[in-house]
């Protein structure tokens, strides 16, 4: 017989295998409860990491450079300071909030975090596992590349690199250089992380972008490379630990119960519980001032709603900002404090008060059905990952006061952001037609109130096709996106909620009976990032001005689906 050679696996089949393990470790760890990154444990997730090659922590794999862009993304979504403790250890809500310890909000998460002492750092999670998956991950790449900094920082002969001597003499200093003397400074810092004077200089002043909410380049590399020194040459370890509330707490939807009971309660208290219901998942901002900016600013406003938008989001215009808040306010608009620890803001619009003639030209409406219906829309802001399961499971269920029992009256579900794309570039628009859960047999094929045809004509190219809902974008590589685009999945593109809020949905719809099976679903997404094209990733910056066209696209065509009778689509006064 002819003999077959042993069949050999693919690099997407070894990174899906790669996530896996990372996975399955992650969980181990979180149900023993602590775990130390350079021991047994640690070393199965760097292994697991590497094996993956994620292309958002870029050059990870090279033992020369220090990954820049990544630490820059890393470091926007863990919080000020954590580069230089020892001890981080990962809590649900414990009371912290009424302590003296002050509070530490990345500039890319919503997340609570305190500074203990000079080792020791907490970090608050009520988001549920995909948050917990999230921070890992993070840790795990920033503790690699603190290894590196530590390599570099000694002769291969022993003894201190000159350059970490002066780095260190800047850090002890203050952590400031002059003007005349920052260059000279970079210098020794490229040297220590094995990367161009460029881009150190750009790392710089991109770290300096949100100053209030990371240390400086300086101070992170001198950070990341002193605890990674401790640890070698004085055996003092790192350590990452879970409290066992947070251990007991997780899945129970504890936070999205209340977060979901909150809003119910201020319905039935508002008399709105009876109207038809519209919720958007969305920036709590674009929904705001697409109904309220144009008639609050007059004449002060420039433009159509995509100048408005852009003239709102300068950060010297706070003045026009609060300007619109306070006639939403006056008009129609509630905004519900969080008292959950879900950190999603929720605003809800009684269109009843609204003044359909100063509606933007954009918005199709129809005064009449406006008045008729009198729909209240429920704008909650982004869900991170699990955390979309468990806050529309919640909020979509009937509600009892003790005395009365309702069900919610919802007509519609909007759900917009931004997503990772296959098939084009930053900016663009995806209308999903189903969501595939990666990693899992899950996938839901959906009815979208929404189609490509409805951005035809917005000047922004639009695709439509399947979505890949993944376990956290930083674990994503070219192979496994790749053969997703590539084969018969035909996927668009990729983001972390869709699969989550889709399961909720459907049960709610088809099995528990809670909300009418025949709810209007809509999805649309915008390209904040092209994962398979090098420097397009999440880590090479913000999307800036080009993500407000889209935004303000998606927002406008969802409230015209909202404001309109289903069977008219044009403006009506």
């Amino acid at each position: 017989m002819k003999s077959h050679p042993d069949p050999v696996l693919t690099r997407a089949q070894e990174s899906r295998a790669a996530i896996e393990r990372l996975y399955i470790t992650m969980r181990h760890l979180f149900n023993r409860g602590y775990y130390k990154p350079s021991k047994v444990s640690g070393e199965e997730m760097r292994r697991s990491l590497l094996t993956l090659r994620p292309e958002i922590y870029g050059s990870v794999n090279d033992p020369q450079k220090v990954e820049l862009d990544g630490l820059v993304y890393v470091m926007d979504r863990l919080p000020k300071g954590i580069e230089s403790c020892r001890f981080i250890t990962l809590t649900s809500r414990e009371g912290y909030r009424s302590s003296h310890f002050p509070v530490l909000v990345p500039a890319k998460r919503r997340r609570n975090c305190y500074r203990i002492d000079h080792e020791q750092m907490v970090v608050e999670v009520t988001n549920g596992r995909s948050e917990i998956y999230d921070i890992l991950t993070h840790l795990t790449f920033m503790f690699m590349e603190a290894d590196k900094i530590r390599k570099h920082a000694f002769h291969e002969r022993g003894g201190m690199t000159r350059e970490w001597e002066k780095l260190e003499a800047i850090v002890k200093a203050g952590g400031k250089v002059a003007e005349e003397e920052r260059e000279l400074a970079l210098t020794y810092v490229s040297t220590i992380l094995g990367r161009t004077f460029e881009e150190t200089l750009r790392a710089y002043q991109r770290f300096g972008e949100n100053p209030t909410s990371n240390s400086g380049l300086f101070q992170i590399v001198y950070g990341l490379g002193q605890t990674s020194m401790l640890e070698e040459t004085q055996e003092l370890d790192r350590e990452i630990s879970f409290t066992p509330t947070l251990r007991e707490r997780i899945g129970h939807h504890l936070y999205g119960e209340r977060w979901a009971n909150h809003i119910k309660q201020y319905l039935v208290q508002e008399g709105l519980h009876t109207r038809p219901l519209h919720i958007i998942s969305a920036n709590p901002h674009s929904v705001m001032n697409c109904l309220f900016a144009h008639a609050a600013l007059g004449d002060d406003a420039d433009g159509d709603i995509y100048d408005v938008a852009l003239q709102l989001s300068r950060a010297d215009n706070e003045a026009l900002r609060k300007q619109v808040a306070k006639y939403a306010v006056e008009n129609g608009l509630h905004e519900l404090e969080d008292v959950s620890g879900t950190n999603i803001i929720v605003q809800l619009i009684d269109t009843a008060k609204l003044d359909s003639s100063l509606l933007p030209a954009q918005i199709a409406c129809d005064a009449g059905y406006i008045q008729e219906q009198q729909p209240v829309i429920l704008v909650m802001d982004y869900a991170f990952g699990e955390q979309a399961f468990e806050t529309m499971d919640e909020l979509l269920k009937p509600y009892s006061d003790g005395e009365d029992k309702f069900y919610m009256n919802v007509a519609s579900i909007s759900i917009m952001g931004k997503a990772g794309i296959l098939t084009g570039d930053k900016g663009d628009i995806m209308i999903p037609t189903a969501h595939i859960f990666e990693g899992t047999a899950d996938n839901y094929p959906l009815n979208n109130d929404f189609a490509k045809s409805d951005f035809e004509h917005g000047g922004i190219d639009a695709y439509e096709g399947a979505m890949i809902t993944v376990l956290g974008t930083s674990l994503q590589n070219r192979d496994v996106l790749s053969y997703f685009r590539n084969s018969s999945w035909k996927a668009i593109g990729l983001e972390m909620e869709g699969a989550h809020y889709q399961k909720a949905i459907q049960a709610q719809a088809s099995i528990r009976g809670s909300i009418r099976p025949d709810v209007k679903v809509r999805y649309a997404y915008y390209a904040s990032d092209n994962p398979l094209i090098t420097g397009a990733t999440l880590a090479s910056g913000s999307l800036g001005a080009i993500g407000v066209k889209p935004t303000y696209l998606i927002t406008l065509k969802c409230l015209s689906k909202i404001l309109c009778h289903p069977k008219k689509g044009k403006r009506v006064s």
